[in-house]
């Protein structure tokens, strides 16, 4: 029976699992044991008194250790799920369906995570943005290129552990599996889920790359064919539709068939940017954070007048990113490196909407939240006739003043001098200038002129949810569709949507072996 124990270190006993595995031997004496680390969270709420907290087994065994393998090949049989998108669930999806024996066959508008890269330049430096092929669309979907978080609250909605297990085991960090907020970077993720890519086609199973969902027949309450560029795909047993948040045009095809979508509330502000060393100072309360304690981050969150207004995806030493998925709109997020070392930090601040806010396109239906998300898109590219984002300091912002000079910042298409007041809503303007003054008071010099703040944060989750059934997963009226992640409306990040695309699949599943 292993020996669970908690116990504190200063940053640099905890540096490393090896020296954290040196202290607990020091202090409870014991060797010939295995120690297998279960969670290691920093608590730096005492200026004085700044910790990990550490928490283990210690076994008797020293062979004991934690499996990493948990997908492993198994002999296909005839049977066969499509799944349209190869984001986070698509990709777990693909990953439950062939531990059962059932062959994926992947279905994904972008192209590879190699190619995807070159598109990715052209925004950057040519400010041209591929509709298919960007931040949000191809391989890995937009989790590849937003940060690598895996830290999330959904742990009563499925096996958190295996959907950890599962990136160590095609090549994430084993850290992962206990920090508490583990973090894979994005400029490891992609070599990762091209790992996982090409244990499902070693597998058996298919991954169609520039390949859009473009049409779909339905008859019987089922999904009986679908046209895949054009190309129609007859025989459809169960369709695990994993989009992703961006993908309007499968909104669109969607209400066009009479299937049933829901408009549904999301959040819509800015992305904020402060140099790295402020951030430090202002959470570490000190002038220089050193070599052992990581680059600082923050969550806000502040009610105003009944809406909520809250910090979203920050990244420390990361920068800030175009994520259009197409022409003439301004979209921004934000990513990390691995090391988090960049000069930077900066965190998602958006408001709180409601389906009233909506009313102005109540002719567009279900589709209300994504038109009104579209038309601030697109007021933020006329702001500035590009892709070059608009941004103000917040400090001007504050005392609404349009800023002379923009600070030298990690956009690298570039950024023009904005007031906010011009293109976001007045309600969400309104919400900002008291939700940032609130936030100002807790940490001094956020609402500074030292930070910025550029526009738009509008991608936080799906502005449509798709309904299914809470039992079977399948969709309301369509009996072999499931609707899945976060386009669907029930994720919120890499974790949520990996645990989401697995409990479709193992829905799936289930009516497979029943041959229904």
């Amino acid at each position: 029976m292993p020996k669970l124990i908690e116990i504190s270190l200063k940053p640099h006993q905890a540096l490393t699992e090896e020296s954290i595995r040196d202290c607990i031997k020091r202090q409870y004496e014991i060797e010939g044991k295995a120690i297998i680390i279960l969670k290691k969270s920093l608590d730096a709420r005492s200026k004085k008194n700044i910790h990990y907290k550490i928490r283990a087994s210690i076994h008797e065994n020293l062979e004991s250790s934690i499996n990493i393998a948990v997908y492993k090949p198994k002999k296909l049989t005839k049977k066969t799920c499509h799944i349209i998108g190869f984001g986070p669930a698509g990709i777990y999806a693909a990953l439950e369906l062939l531990s059962q024996g059932i062959k994926p066959i992947v279905i994904e508008r972008g192209k590879d995570v190699k190619e995807r890269r070159r598109d990715l330049a052209a925004i950057n430096k040519d400010l041209i943005v591929n509709e298919n092929s960007n931040y949000c669309f191809g391989e890995g979907g937009a989790g590849t290129y937003s940060d690598g978080k895996l830290y999330t609250r959904s742990k009563k909605r499925g096996d958190v552990e295996k959907v950890l297990k599962g990136f160590v085991q095609f090549g994430a960090i084993p850290s992962i599996l206990f920090e508490a907020h583990p973090h894979i970077g994005t400029n490891k993720l992609p070599k990762i889920i091209e790992q996982m890519r090409l244990y499902i086609i070693e597998s058996g199973g298919e991954v169609h790359f520039n390949a859009q969902l473009t049409d779909f027949e339905v008859c019987n309450q089922c999904i009986k064919s679908i046209t895949i560029n054009n190309n129609s795909i007859q025989k459809v047993d169960q369709l695990i539709l994993a989009t992703g948040h961006s993908a309007r045009d499968i909104f669109k095809l969607l209400l066009s068939k009479k299937i049933s979508i829901e408009s549904k509330p999301f959040a819509l502000g800015v992305r904020v940017e402060h140099p790295q060393i402020l951030v430090d100072e202002m959470q570490y309360h000190c002038a220089e954070r050193g070599i052992y304690l990581p680059p600082a981050s923050y969550s806000l969150v502040n009610q105003v007048k009944q809406r909520g207004v809250f910090s979203f995806c920050m990244c420390p030493g990361g920068i800030i990113a175009p994520a259009m998925t197409a022409p003439n709109e301004t979209v921004v997020n934000g990513w990390s490196p691995s090391k988090r070392n960049g000069a930077f930090a900066n965190s998602g601040l958006v408001v709180q909407l409601f389906e009233d806010d909506f009313n102005a396109y109540q002719d567009k239906g279900p589709l209300a939240g994504m038109y009104f998300q579209a038309e601030v898109e697109k007021k933020c590219f006329e702001s500035t006739g590009s892709i070059i984002a608009p941004a103000q300091l917040i400090g001007d912002f504050v005392r609404k003043k349009q800023s002379a000079k923009l600070n030298t910042n990690s956009y690298l298409p570039g950024l023009k001098s904005v007031e906010m007041e011009n293109i976001l809503p007045p309600f969400i303007v309104d919400s900002l200038r008291l939700g940032i003054s609130a936030f100002g008071k807790k940490m001094k010099g956020f609402d500074s002129n030292e930070g910025m703040m550029v526009a738009t944060e509008s991608r936080t989750s799906s502005p449509v949810r798709i309904p299914r059934d809470k039992l079977s997963l399948r969709h309301i009226s369509i009996k072999n569709l499931y609707p899945c992640g976060e386009g669907a409306g029930y994720a919120g990040g890499i974790v949520s949507a990996a645990l989401d695309g697995m409990a479709c699949a193992n829905a799936a599943i289930a009516i497979i072996n029943l041959g229904k």
